[in-house]
């Protein structure tokens, strides 16, 4: 599974951005899809995931603000993210973890999210 974000970029306090994280393969329908970010000198933290069924689960800082979603039919995940603010800026990384068999977890590249006035 190869997988490719994009969607990054720079906006102001309270803008939007989309992200989006695109899968090859088709074994999509059966992966949870994470999105990951890390701001510089952090750690790497969950930010938003859905399940090959479409639960969702958010990290508290981000709800009501994010809202993550996946199109099978295209094999892309989406990360809307409304009400930016500075404390979102990091990199942001996707990932899929199939767990039909032993498990295994795949990473995107990062894509740069940068909330600046």
């Amino acid at each position: 599974v190869q997988l490719q974000a994009s969607g990054g970029g720079a906006v102001e306090p309270g803008g939007s951005l989309r992200l989006s994280c695109a899968a090859s393969g088709s074994i999509f329908r059966l992966l949870d899809i994470g999105w990951y970010r890390q701001a510089p000198e952090k750690q790497r933290e969950l930010v938003a995931s859905i399940t090959k069924g479409g639960s969702t689960n958010y990290q508290d800082s981000v709800k009501g603000r994010f809202t993550i979603s996946r199109d099978n039919s295209k094999n892309t995940v989406y990360l809307q993210m409304n009400r930016l603010n500075s404390e979102d800026t990091a990199v942001y990384y996707c990932s899929a973890d199939l767990s039909t068999g032993p498990f295994r977890r795949y990473w995107g590249q990062g894509t740069q999210v940068t909330v600046s006035s």
